[in-house]
């Protein structure tokens, strides 16, 4: 354990002071609230975009790296922008794609100690700075009209359970979950149909419909683009 870690676990332990209270917990109020407001002000005209969840540490010569620049590209052709987390691996071909494509291409980055740093494809003006993932992800959900995942790690997971969440708990609309590679998906959903769902009903045979799992770019644009046909809508060039 590392001298920052000890002081963090030690901490939540001290009695605080008011002043303390007032210094740190309270002001950080405001710089939350900017935050929000700084995202809701340079995302609110973005126009239809799909999220894109994915590693960080995908490289470029990898499959999914690959797939995941063709999956943007042919977004932005269908008329959609492109949200990633803003840094490498898998968000940085998200972004290549949806610039590739000139599409609106945002990037929602996030202060870290490790992996995250901004790539060059983000729209100038959209590429947003976060020192809250709560916040960040606000912003993913909430400026989405569908949701791809890419493999990745606990921070992909996060992302992509955040979105079935809100959409089982009827907080956002019913929009398209994609999940893009069938090998890296099939043990989680093995588990999820075979664990929360059988052995022990924690979720609903009903839930497993929320997201759909693909292996091709064609198959994520045609789900997102039969979904707004049956709402008469599309998004605009």
């Amino acid at each position: 354990m590392t001298p920052l870690e000890d002081k963090r676990i030690r901490e939540k332990f001290k009695p605080k002071t008011w002043n303390e209270i007032k210094t740190n917990d309270s002001w950080a109020i405001f710089k939350i609230m900017s935050e929000f407001v700084d995202g809701y002000e340079k995302l609110s005209r973005i126009g239809p975009c799909v999220s894109i969840f994915g590693s960080a540490r995908t490289k470029p010569d990898h499959q999914y790296y690959i797939l995941a620049e063709e999956i943007a590209f042919e977004l932005t052709q269908h008329g959609f922008g492109v949200i990633t987390g803003g840094g490498p691996g898998i968000m940085e071909a998200a972004n290549k794609g949806a610039h590739r494509g000139a599409g609106i291409s945002v990037g929602l980055n996030i202060d870290l100690p490790f992996e995250q740093k901004d790539n060059q494809y983000i729209d100038h003006d959209k590429n947003l700075e976060f020192d809250y993932f709560f916040v960040r992800k606000v912003m993913f959900v909430k400026y989405a009209q569908g949701f791809v995942a890419m493999p990745g790690g606990f921070g992909t997971l996060d992302e992509l359970f955040e979105a079935i969440t809100l959409i089982q708990t009827n907080k956002i609309g019913k929009f398209p979950i994609i999940l893009v590679g069938s090998a890296f998906w099939g043990g989680m959903l093995d588990w999820i149909e075979k664990v929360l769902v059988e052995k022990y009903g924690n979720v609903s045979p009903t839930d497993l419909d929320y997201f759909t799992v693909v292996d091709t770019a064609d198959e994520v644009v045609q789900i997102i683009d039969n979904f707004y046909k049956q709402h008469n809508l599309s998004p605009n060039f």
